[in-house]
């Protein structure tokens, strides 16, 4: 072994100034492919800040609902109706 694989790294706070900062560059996809937000014109930029975002929740099984649509009863409870 060697000094390098027995180092031990600090953590260490990181300050930067202003003048080291730099902008990030947000892309999005549009109409198939992919462009940055600060290349829209003021109608797809407004679109953009307009769009809503969600998250997906996992597909539970056994529930008393149809997965499909919301409200409508289990396929097991139309089958034991009819």
């Amino acid at each position: 072994m060697n000094d390098m694989t027995q180092t031990r790294l600090e953590p260490c706070e990181i300050v930067l100034t202003d003048a080291e900062r730099q902008r990030c560059e947000v892309w999005t996809r549009v109409m198939g492919y992919h462009r940055p937000v600060a290349s829209f014109n003021i109608g797809k930029k407004g679109e953009y800040f307009e769009r809503r975002f969600f998250e997906e929740q996992r597909a539970g099984l056994g529930g008393t609902e149809h997965p499909g649509r919301a409200g409508a009863p289990a396929a097991d409870t139309i089958a034991a109706a009819a």
